[in-house]
């Protein structure tokens, strides 16, 4: 099986598949080293390290590379990592040393469950370097456990990713009530590939533009198994809402992001959201006067901005939106995490302490455009620290005064309650705004039930009902008589 490796895999590693509120930067271009990052809001994997350029020799036999494979997973499940470790080349020796990788392992498992078995293997070619996909069952979910061998049969590259899985459209979704088209946003040399769905109707219809979270993500804002922006958009096209989504830059144009050491969240999310309505408001189908943006996490913390740019747009949605400092979202993300397991590690505990540490730089007035990336919260650049500093979401959303519908999962432990209050206050004198806490939803705005915990987003589910609902009722109250 020949296949191509996406972009965020490649080029956009993440520790884990739980979802923080920031893109994750590499301070590293693809292919030119191996490196282990945080979490982020979009890629499903567990765990990653970027391929290397390794020297060239003989391409190594399938069937011991697949043996290779099954044995750097047995050697993780028995916990010789020193194993595991003399596998890889020397670069991946170097990003991941014996006690990363125990801590990756531990990553996983507490995630994923304990190691059960696997129901077989798959393969694929990628720029000259040959993945063997372990499918793996963990007690608490499957996943994909893909080792990346170089051409003398090292391990160039890991992943562990949720299994792959086909969309099954949930029972809202009305396909014959739409239809859907690919389509290009364009800004400057920026091209993104996207889809429009558009409801089977005569007359105008109001449109909405959905604004992705943390990270690159792809126009479904994927997550493991689930997809919620395609949920939302095949579910709003079934009540009448026509729905603008697109791959995001950061996955599109992944190593000419990571080459930007000036990205700040306009060049991340903002700028690209703004083409994108511009987009949607001028086609014919659209009425312009009923053309809205959604923005989920770090896309609903971005939409004060977006909106100073959108003059002309009717409303905004805001779902699961950060309200406060990033940095201090990501620290109380972190603590959440740990907190889980009753006796922490040490090295979980060095990390903890690490994060403090990266948070309080990011405060201190000392921070610069010279401070590394390395040492700040997730290696992410002071330019995009610095550009944030200012900013404050409720009170700039507060100054637009415009119709906002704020909405917010109760078991979201990455943006909660206390974000949803801060937009109520700053917005509940404003004409047209609404808030709304749903108590079983997480932040994919899933229903669950109990302490929300990582291995939910690796669960295939949908976004609920009545979330696709609400916001279709609210939309449709800007229906001209």
């Amino acid at each position: 099986m020949r296949a191509q490796l996406r972009k965020d895999e490649r080029c956009f590693p993440a520790a884990t598949a739980v979802a923080l509120i920031l893109v994750i930067l590499l301070a590293t271009a693809c292919g030119s080293s191996a490196t282990t990052t945080s979490i982020d809001d979009s890629a499903p994997s567990i765990t990653t390290t970027t391929p290397t350029n390794s020297a060239p020799g003989p391409p190594a036999d399938q069937e011991q590379l697949t043996a290779k494979a099954l044995a750097v997973l047995d050697a993780f499940v028995a916990e010789d990592y020193e194993a595991v470790h003399q596998t890889f080349d020397e670069t991946m020796k170097t990003a991941l040393p014996l006690p990363k990788l125990q801590e990756v392992w531990e990553q996983v498992t507490d995630q994923a469950g304990s190691y059960i078995g696997n129901t077989g293997v798959r393969t694929e070619e990628v720029d000259g370097y040959q993945a063997i996909i372990v499918q793996a069952q963990f007690k608490n979910a499957p996943l994909d456990v893909r080792v990346v061998f170089d051409q003398t049969g090292l391990v160039a590259g890991l992943f562990f990713q949720a299994a792959e899985t086909s969309y099954k459209p949930p029972p809202y979704v009305k396909t014959e009530a739409f239809t859907s088209r690919e389509i290009t946003v364009v800004n400057g040399h920026w091209e993104l590939p996207g889809t429009l769905t558009l409801p089977v109707a005569e007359e105008l219809l109001p449109g909405i533009v959905l604004v992705h979270g943390s990270g690159p993500n792809d126009r479904n804002e994927t997550i493991g198994p689930n997809q919620p922006f395609r949920d939302l958009a095949e579910g709003l096209a079934s009540i009448g809402v026509a729905v603008l989504r697109y791959d995001k830059r950061t996955l599109v144009y992944a190593q000419e992001t990571v080459a930007n050491a000036d990205l700040t969240l306009n060049e991340e999310t903002v700028d690209d959201a703004v083409a994108a309505f511009r987009l949607l408001r001028g086609l014919p189908e659209i009425d312009p006067a009923r053309c809205f943006v959604l923005g989920h996490s770090l896309g609903g913390y971005a939409l004060p901005r977006i909106g100073a740019l959108t003059t002309q747009a009717a409303g905004f949605v805001i779902m699961a939106g950060a309200a406060r400092p990033l940095e201090d979202l990501i620290l109380e993300q972190m603590e959440y995490i740990y907190s889980l397991n009753s006796s922490p590690t040490e090295q979980e505990t060095a990390n903890m302490a690490a994060v403090r540490e990266q948070v309080q730089r990011v405060k201190d007035s000392a921070l610069s455009y010279s401070t590394p990336a390395h040492d700040l919260p997730l290696n992410i650049p002071a330019t995009y620290w610095l550009d944030l500093r200012d900013y404050d979401p409720p009170l700039a959303a507060a100054t637009l005064a415009r119709p906002t519908l704020v909405l917010q999962g109760g078991r979201d432990y990455q943006v909660t309650e206390a974000d949803l209050r801060l937009w109520e206050a700053a917005l509940s004198t404003v004409p047209g705004c609404s808030f709304t806490l749903y108590p079983e939803l997480n932040h994919l705005f899933m229903e669950g039930q109990g302490k929300s915990i990582p291995s939910d987003y690796l669960r295939q589910g949908h976004m609920a009902e009545v979330v696709i609902k609400d916001i279709g009722t609210w939309i449709d109250q800007f229906r001209q008589p």
